[in-house]
């Protein structure tokens, strides 16, 4: 006799609410009924307003800062937990704090393993997220982690565009790897920028590491944040006799004076998911949905099938 697959329940985190719809809309589902609560000295309280006693339960929502996020998704695994969800699965399409995966100097912490634990506490029995920004951040967690590559959505974008000439770039040394899997897929040349920072977010000098002479040149990377590295290697490159020069990052966390810098810079397009809900519109930035690449994966999860056909690189 085979086992019954219990029933699957779908909440979203107000902060990723958008993409939650795109994705149970993708599945075939509706997400289900939560009402946040909120005191006057701002503490909330998330309420699942139907049963999940049984159930697995997908919670989707991302945990960029501000922290808000972060603790709502711990409270609604809780909630969870408490309520005698069978399965839960934390939906996290972008893993914040993970920056912080290791003492880069003395007396600091590793916020990005503190979380993991943190979410293991709360009650999570499963992780689902999509381009940390350090593979070993899975090995912080004791539960099942299932970590999807963009590289699943970007790799037919690209293809589409239709290229000639076309180079792979690395705006920094630590994301060669990345780029050396999108080269080998696209049968495509590898450059490299290598940059000092003076500190965090600040860099003080920038080099390339290869030919960009005539080439039409795509970056890729997990995040843009400032857009300081990306915009200062694209300008770089331009002036190395690249043709063009794209982008491609997954999480568009685009924070400070980021969309300035986009907007003044040689950069042509800047092509990301919906992972982070972007805070303004603008010209140079297109959107690819991560939603049909989760709900996918959180179907062969629910039903006990391979994902392995998920993993482009």
């Amino acid at each position: 006799m085979s086992a019954r697959v219990p029933e699957a329940k779908f909440f979203a985190c107000s902060q990723s609410t958008e993409l939650a719809e795109r994705i149970v809309a993708y599945y075939g589902a509706k997400l289900g009924n939560v009402i946040t609560s909120t005191y006057s000295d701002g503490e909330f309280q998330p309420s699942f307003e139907e049963s999940v006693r049984g159930s697995r339960v997908f919670i989707i929502g991302s945990t960029n800062p501000s922290s808000d996020h972060l603790m709502e998704m711990l409270l609604m695994l809780d909630a969870a937990k408490r309520a005698s969800a069978r399965h839960i699965t934390a939906v996290i399409p972008y893993y914040g704090w993970a920056r912080q995966d290791r003492k880069d100097k003395p007396r600091v912490p590793i916020a990005a393993k503190l979380i993991a634990k943190m979410l293991e506490t709360a009650g999570a029995t499963r992780i689902i997220t999509m381009d940390l920004h350090a593979d070993q951040i899975q090995g912080f967690f004791e539960k099942p982690v299932d970590h999807l590559f963009a590289s699943t959505i970007f790799l037919p974008h690209l293809q589409s565009l239709n290229l000639d000439d076309l180079t792979i770039a690395s705006p920094d040394m630590g994301g060669s790897k990345r780029a050396y899997a999108y080269s080998k897929a696209l049968k495509s040349d590898v450059v490299i920028c290598y940059k000092q920072r003076a500190k965090a977010n600040v860099i003080s000098h920038m080099e390339l590491i290869g030919d960009v002479t005539g080439k039409n040149v795509v970056l890729v990377d997990d995040m843009v944040d400032t857009a300081g590295t990306l915009t200062k290697a694209a300008d770089l490159m331009m002036e190395r006799g690249a043709k063009s020069v794209r982008a491609i990052c997954t999480h568009p966390i685009l924070s400070g004076n980021a969309y300035e810098r986009l907007e003044q810079s040689k950069l042509e397009e800047l092509i990301v998911t919906d992972s982070i809900p972007l805070k303004q519109k603008s010209d140079k930035i297109r959107v690819v949905s991560c939603a049909n690449l989760f709900a996918d994966v959180m179907h062969r999860v629910h039903h006990n099938e391979s994902i392995s056909s998920k993993f482009i690189m």
